[in-house]
């Protein structure tokens, strides 16, 4: 019977031509821009590293004076340069590690190439297991380069390209600042949104292209760039010792029972420091997986998520004004609706043939709106925001449109196709 049905739904759309473009319109518009700003909303919710989201914690401690302290009150979300060492040198969770961002110049050895600058990481060798970093020329860097402060680097395909012309370059050297590094891993293409290892260098956008092991870039000196939160005068608030917080600190463990062990583990180390001196505020700790990271940290921006709401909204006006105009045409046709039910025709049926009717306005409003999100999707990336270029309508997305369409006009097409199957035939055909 379907086909039956779309073929009096087809020719029942083509007799009312200004009604059908105007419900096509109304679903379209309204589809066009939830979808927008849900497609926004998904990439700037989307779990950045889904096969071990729950498996890597941020690591939080409270080494602040007591005085002004607040009960109950959140520790920094960075650890003392000390601290994070020590944690790394306990090795309680399966990998460790601490990093800061950073960014360096290069001197290419490439005549005409000039002098620049590139993004950074100064990190920990559990930096790439722990985050699932692919490569695609050597690999990471060992724990004795970083105990011994090694003359290392990995970089990222796209600056192996822009310095050699190739990604073969395992074992050469590249001038970072005033050192030679010699490279030892080239990464493949790796981009992980929002940055959630570090959100002090910008939620979202283009990862760091340069590598090199955190002992080193002390020694050497290289700048760190992002947060620094210090509570008393120090000469190199980078330094050892130094009271300021600026370094971020992850752990993989493998289950929550290894959660909790930690946990305990770092509430025994914060009792110990307050006990040697260096804390003064009772065992004060946090433990997060990357899901709980993203929603305290507030990743996702409200006006995002207010605009979603919005679009909605007017997604849901857009469907009053169908089922209005839906009714309208519907009950135009009640004499036609009166020949069918004396003829035979059951209720059922007719509810069936109006709701394809339905149906069908809503696949040419899907059309439309995928059109106006592509279009919508498009006005987002014009915008000077870090998530802009990220703003693409993947595949689930797409479906995602037409679906909505489609579910959208079925929804607005039970009231009228309800009416319309109500209709008394013999006072249709008597009062036409």
């Amino acid at each position: 019977m379907f086909p039956y049905y779309l073929d009096r739904a087809w020719r029942s759309l083509r007799r009312d031509v200004g009604l059908t473009l105007l419900m096509v319109v109304a679903i379209g518009v309204g589809v066009g821009a939830s979808m927008t700003t849900l497609t926004v909303l998904h990439v700037l919710s989307a779990d950045p590293i889904p096969e071990a989201s729950h498996q890597l914690y941020a690591v939080q401690l409270d080494p602040r004076p007591a005085l002004g302290m607040d009960p109950g009150e959140e520790p920094s979300d960075q650890l003392t340069r000390t601290d994070a060492e020590a944690l790394v040198r306990a090795a309680r969770g399966k990998r460790q590690a601490m990093m800061s961002g950073g960014s360096a110049a290069i001197e290419p050895q490439t005549a005409g190439l000039a002098p620049f600058r590139v993004d950074a990481r100064w990190t920990s060798a559990d930096f790439f297991p722990m985050f699932r970093v692919p490569f695609v020329a050597g690999g990471p860097w060992s724990a004795a380069d970083d105990a011994a402060n090694a003359r290392v680097v990995v970089i990222t395909r796209a600056l192996a390209e822009k310095l050699f012309g190739q990604i073969d370059v395992v074992g050469r050297s590249i001038r970072v600042e005033t050192g030679d590094l010699r490279i030892v891993g080239v990464l493949d293409s790796w981009s992980v949104n929002p940055h959630f290892y570090d959100l002090h260098q910008g939620t979202y956008g283009q990862s760091e292209q340069l590598f090199a092991p955190f002992s080193t870039s002390r020694e050497l000196k290289f700048g760190v760039d992002g947060s620094l939160d210090c509570w008393e005068n120090a000469d190199d608030p980078h330094g050892l010792g130094a009271p300021c917080v600026w370094v971020q600190f992850w752990v993989e463990l493998e289950d929550a029972a290894a959660a909790d062990a930690y946990r305990d583990f770092l509430v025994g180390y914060s009792d110990d420091q307050r006990k040697a001196g260096r804390y003064q505020r009772p065992p004060n700790v946090r433990l997060r997986d990357v899901p709980d990271w993203l929603d305290v940290q507030k990743v996702v921006p409200s006006d995002a998520r207010l605009q979603t709401w919005v679009a909605l909204g007017f997604l849901f006006v857009c469907l009053i004004n169908t089922v209005g105009l839906l009714l309208t045409k519907f009950l135009r046709h009640g004499a036609e609706i009166g020949v069918r039910r004396a003829v035979g025709a059951s209720k059922r049926s007719i509810f069936a043939q109006l709701l394809v009717e339905a149906g069908l306005v809503g696949v040419a409003g899907g059309a439309l709106g995928l059109g106006l999100a592509y279009l919508g999707l498009w006005a987002v990336r014009q915008q000077p925001t870090d998530y802009a270029e990220l703003a693409h309508l993947d595949l689930p997305m797409l479906f995602a449109t037409i679906a909505l369409a489609v579910v959208s006009s079925l929804c607005a097409g039970l009231l009228p196709a309800w009416r319309g199957c109500q209709l008394t035939p013999a006072i249709q055909l008597k009062s036409h």
